[in-house]
């Protein structure tokens, strides 16, 4: 039996359950226990998450950010694209920083200050800084007193997917978004696309909107259709 692309509205931004854990179990836990504690008495310390792209640290850091506002949580967020960070605010409850690897002079500055302002705000309480980039924290080329900080706490290491574990993620995408991809469509991808998980979710995206928008099954010839039309 095929199967249709059904337009149902089920969830398939970044969370914590489908963040695939595998050999990244360690950091997963880390992460999990502190979004589940947060409010605790204890003095946060900084998680510092790195990996080559493709490895889920976008995902995590997103899916943090997630749950924490569904919790009524405020926080900053920082990445690449951030033109202007806002100035440290005392009401955040945590601070989450992205693709530190790639921050301006200005933004490091300003990710330095998150910092200090994080651990000893001028009133209020401490907040969690979780940050992620694509090297451990000695190797960053930034300035000294913001790699010292991204270095100070936990600091773990995030393990690309190998092609098992890609096809396990991307048999549980389809499955929350109410799809079943067959094998040999999941062969095709994992043989003739990059493997890195940065690529193969935005194709895992544009073939279910295709899909969807012809309103036919989810086969190797409809996949390389779709190829031919972009």
């Amino acid at each position: 039996m095929k199967q249709l692309a059904l337009d149902i509205g089920l969830p398939t931004g970044p969370s914590l359950e489908r963040f695939y854990a595998g050999r990244n179990a360690p950091v997963a836990q880390h992460v999990r226990a502190w979004v589940l504690a947060h409010a605790g008495p204890h003095m946060p310390v900084p998680t510092y998450v790195w990996g080559d792209s493709g490895a889920g640290k976008t995902h995590l850091l997103q899916a943090v950010r997630e749950l924490l506002r569904e919790q009524g949580v405020q926080l900053g967020w920082m990445d690449a694209s951030t033109g202007f960070p806002p100035e440290f605010d005392e009401r955040w409850g945590a601070v989450l920083m992205d693709d530190v690897h790639s921050y301006t002079p200005m933004q490091q500055q300003r990710a330095f200050n998150w910092f200090v302002n994080a651990s000893n705000p001028p009133s209020g309480r401490p907040c969690w800084v979780l940050t992620a980039g694509n090297a451990p924290p000695a190797d960053l080329r930034l300035r000294d007193d913001l790699r010292s900080r991204l270095g100070w706490g936990h600091v773990f290491q995030l393990q690309v997917p190998n092609e098992d574990e890609c096809r396990r993620i991307l048999q549980n995408e389809a499955a929350a978004r109410g799809v079943t991809y067959s094998a040999d469509v999941l062969d095709y991808m994992l043989k003739r696309f990059s493997r890195d998980l940065s690529s193969l979710m935005p194709l895992l995206d544009m073939l279910d909107d295709f899909a969807l928008r012809n309103k036919r099954a989810i086969t190797i010839p409809l996949l390389k259709t779709m190829l031919e039309t972009q």
